[in-house]
């Protein structure tokens, strides 16, 4: 029998932010909310879909309502570590070297088409993703906090791309598809080409303070035992599918766990409910997971979901 649990209405930050970034992404409430209980988490937010959609839109939205320095780049075959990161500059007349910031010395970082850059900046960028801070000649310098990722990809040009590895996709907290307006909000953003030119307008409406409280509370949030193991089993049955050639690592349960609190605080719970890893599933384990045969992925995860037995 399914528990029924009291509705709650979301936090006043997390409406505040959902309502600020729809108004420059319109009729996308869901993913809005998805991109929210990422930054919330903490973590590293993917988005896999085609051009012209929404996802600089996205991030930009995201940072600008909260007033947080933002940087984008546009990756390509020939970008470097150096352009990301930053590098030493030496001076002739003093005969010093200096550190030059990169942009990833921000909160938000838009790294647009992720896979059309080389491994050796990829991996660049995991070290920033992985632990919030850059190694240069053997020093090491912290990036800001808070340090949010958005990274896109194409789903279907492979031409002049570089598959993500595995050991970065799993720093992705979610993966999400941001895919095609509604013909009514298609309608209505066509007639204003305003999408950003509204993003420059928009007023911050919460602080990073405000921010990094909210990711202090999601550690309060309660998930009892029973439902982490219920997480575990998921992660266990990934393992061994015949249908799954790699499954969710620890790490990938932990990410569900972490998204899982981030969810329930932003629907104003103190606990984490079977809803949540339902809503989270796919997102949190999609990109986690290496299906065989050409398989999908998220089907596999509602197969395998609808298999395993909820908690009371």
């Amino acid at each position: 029998m399914k528990t029924a649990y009291p509705t709650q209405r979301m936090t006043p930050l997390a409406q505040k932010l959902i309502e600020a970034v729809g108004q420059s992404v319109h009729g996308k409430e869901d993913v809005i909310e998805l991109a929210v209980i990422t930054l919330f988490a903490g973590g590293h937010l993917l988005i896999e879909d085609l051009p012209g959609v929404g996802k600089t839109l996205l991030a930009r939205s995201l940072a600008q309502s909260l007033d947080l320095p933002f940087q984008r780049i546009q990756c390509t075959a020939d970008l470097l570590p150096s352009d990301l990161i930053g590098a030493q500059i030496y001076h002739p007349r003093t005969g010093e070297l200096t550190f030059r910031q990169g942009p990833v010395f921000t909160s938000v970082l838009m790294a647009d088409e992720l896979n059309r850059t080389p491994p050796r900046t990829q991996s660049a960028l995991l070290e920033c993703m992985a632990e919030r801070s850059v190694t240069v000649d053997r020093d090491r310098h912290i990036l800001p906090d808070p340090f949010f990722v958005v990274a896109t990809q194409n789903p279907l040009t492979a031409a002049g791309t570089y598959l993500l590895p595995d050991n970065q996709l799993d720093r992705f907290l979610l993966r999400i598809e941001m895919g095609h307006l509604d013909s009514e909000f298609e309608i209505d953003v066509v007639s204003r080409e305003d999408g950003h030119r509204s993003v420059e307008d928009c007023e911050p409406v919460a602080s990073k303070e405000e921010l990094l409280v909210a990711r202090q509370a999601i550690d309060a949030v309660r998930c009892d035992r029973e439902l982490v193991a219920f997480l575990v089993e998921l992660a266990n049955r990934t393992r061994t599918s015949p249908n799954i050639a790699q499954g969710v690592s620890t790490r990938g349960a932990q990410a569900l766990h972490r998204a899982c609190r981030a969810r329930a605080h932003v629907h104003g719970r103190d606990f984490v409910v079977p809803d949540d890893v339902r809503a989270l599933l796919v997102p949190a384990w999609a990109h986690r997971l290496t299906p065989r045969s050409g398989a999908n992925a998220a089907a596999l995860l509602h197969e395998i979901l609808g298999e395993t037995s909820l908690p009371d």
